[in-house]
């Protein structure tokens, strides 16, 4: 863990540093475009190259597809404890949905119009849920089962298989209980491509959801116009602002928690404490010892975390704000004044006991967040995100008689005179 004392002539140029811009590599865009085009240009023939190439999974037409029988052998092979979990989460993640969708409305303006927004669900969605190291049962949920309770129909999902051409059980079961109508057995940008333009056996969706890789991020980045996105959700990360209020052991299991995502997660301290800090370097050490996955970990630790001892909580909340986190756990003494000044998080954990873990698998809100200071223009997944939008106006003669004064003076000075013309054809009729 890289650590930094506001007192360090490395600490200004280390936060400017942390101000950080969603903008890819050359490379990785040059990389990215060529196998959308090579998607567009060949549809599965692309696809399975791409599968093959990078997981080394042989597909074709008749594989593409998880079957109704996998899904039946996955849904047999998952304990009850991991259906009763996934039932639990669905349940808040559906209730928090319900809570936050938009909502029909319409009222009348000055003129006398009837003027809402009416909202409907999308016919079709793509959620993308990343394999790799480990299945992520419950971005199913924090996903697809966020389009299920808003009532969209149809959700395409995409996740990589092994080697030997199979899906996690659990991880299957979970996009069947969210809803999932089909589900293909692709992963990386190939995957965003063949659901943004479809191919000779996968129908396009309207709009993608789900978290991913540099690859699967940049994707859906090029490929907004053909489809529609939620977000740019990349590799997990997390900020932990604490004061001497803070359970030091609860904050090196958050920190601990985070690292485990392995990769490029990216993992961060600020306190105003040092005495916080050793106690948290103290607690680190002892409790990696008896996790799995120490290796990943580690790795994390050391080239992906860092602590910045901060001389106030300005200075913290100040950071916050610059870095944009995925996930903030905010842990001080009177919260609700500090929370207040927080702008840019994607998710909020507030107090010793809102373990962030909890988000991710449970609470109810997506746990699909902006990341790479994303954050800064785009908020998480959302139920509204799944319905369509549109503005409804509905007039009678005396509204437009008393708007024709105004849209006629617009339609002169834009030199529009159809437009004009059109307002009071219906004024004077």
């Amino acid at each position: 863990m890289k650590i930094i004392r506001y007192q360090d002539a490395e600490y200004a140029e280390f936060v400017q540093q942390l101000d950080r811009q969603a903008i890819p590599s050359t490379e990785l865009y040059e990389t990215v475009a060529g196998i959308v085009d090579a998607v567009k240009q060949r549809g599965n023939a692309a696809v399975f190259e791409f599968t093959e190439r990078f997981d080394k999974l042989a597909l074709t037409d008749e594989t593409l597809f998880v079957t109704e029988e996998e899904l039946a052998e996955a849904e047999a092979l998952v304990e009850d404890s991991v259906k009763e979990a996934i039932a639990a989460s669905k349940k808040n993640v559906h209730a928090f949905a319900k809570k936050s969708m938009r909502q029909d409305w319409k009222c009348t303006n000055t003129e006398g119009a009837e003027v809402g927004e009416r909202f409907v669900a999308y016919d079709r969605v793509g959620v993308y849920v990343p394999g790799g190291k480990a299945p992520l049962v419950s971005t199913a949920l924090m996903t697809a089962s966020i389009g299920q309770a808003v009532g969209v129909k149809d959700i395409l999902a995409a996740t990589p298989a092994g080697a030997d051409g199979k899906v996690n059980p659990s991880l299957l079961y979970a996009l069947k209980e969210s809803g999932a109508t089909q589900i293909i057995k692709v992963g990386g940008a190939q995957a965003v491509a063949a659901m943004a333009l479809g191919t000779e056996t996968v129908k396009p969706v309207e709009k993608i959801f789900g978290p991913g890789n540099s690859f699967v991020v940049e994707a859906k980045r090029q490929l907004v116009g053909a489809v529609s996105i939620d977000l740019l959700p990349g590799p997990s990360e997390v900020l932990i602002i604490a004061d001497d209020s803070a359970n030091p052991a609860f904050v090196a299991a958050d920190l601990l928690a985070q690292a485990e995502h392995g990769g490029d997660s990216v993992v961060g301290f600020a306190t105003t404490s040092v005495e916080l800090l050793a106690k948290v370097e103290v607690e680190v050490e002892r409790q990696i010892k008896s996790l799995s996955r120490a290796e990943y970990i580690r790795q994390v630790l050391d080239n992906g975390t860092f602590a910045l001892v901060v001389p106030n909580l300005d200075e913290a909340i100040r950071i916050c704000n610059v870095f944009a986190p995925e996930h903030l756990s905010l842990i001080v003494e009177d919260e609700d004044r500090w929370l207040d000044q927080v702008k840019t998080a994607g998710a909020i954990y507030v107090g010793n006991f809102a373990a962030v873990a909890v988000g991710d698998f449970l609470a109810g809100p997506s746990h699909t967040l902006p990341t790479g200071g994303s954050g800064k223009s785009f908020s998480g997944i959302r139920a509204d995100q799944f319905q369509r939008r549109t503005s409804i106006v509905r007039m009678d003669q005396a509204s437009v008689q008393k708007a024709e004064k105004y849209v006629t003076e617009f339609a002169r000075v834009e030199g529009l005179d159809a437009h004009g013309a059109s307002v009071s054809i219906r004024a004077n009729a």
